[in-house]
């Protein structure tokens, strides 16, 4: 099978690394904590109901791994984690940290219209303690 990400998915992103068959990106706003994960599957498939149970738990086991890691590194509030796709088809679960204090809050990241990019020692510093998170 050849898997190509998005083009919208792969501009906008700062790849952390591969689990479980899915790519690991941290989303380019420093506003929230926002990781994608996109499971390298087949075109078409879209919604989570779609998986074959076996990538079914690999994907639910990648966004606990990443769930966790927002936690412990970023310590929101909240978690969201939505797998929507309305404007990007392929796959992708958003892990998106929340907090009472975010510029957002309590409405949707989605349609923020607020941005920050990372500094390239920001991404590198995430990135490293992606690394020693899943060893």
């Amino acid at each position: 099978m050849s898997f190509t990400l998005h083009p919208r998915l792969a501009a906008g992103t700062f790849e952390l690394g591969e689990i479980l068959g899915c790519r690991v990106l941290l989303k380019n706003n420093a506003i929230f904590p926002w990781i994608l994960i996109v499971p390298e599957l087949e075109e078409g498939i879209e919604d989570l109901h779609q998986l074959p149970p076996d990538q079914y738990g690999d994907v639910a086991i990648a966004i606990r791994l990443v769930s966790q890691f927002v936690s412990d590194h970023f310590h929101p509030e909240k978690l969201n984690v939505a797998c929507i796709g309305n404007q990007v088809r392929q796959m992708h679960i958003h892990v998106v940290g929340r907090s009472t204090d975010d510029p957002a809050w309590p409405g949707v990241v989605w349609s923020f219209e607020g941005k920050k990019a990372y500094r390239p020692t920001e991404v590198e510093t995430i990135r490293a303690a992606w690394e020693l998170h899943v060893g």
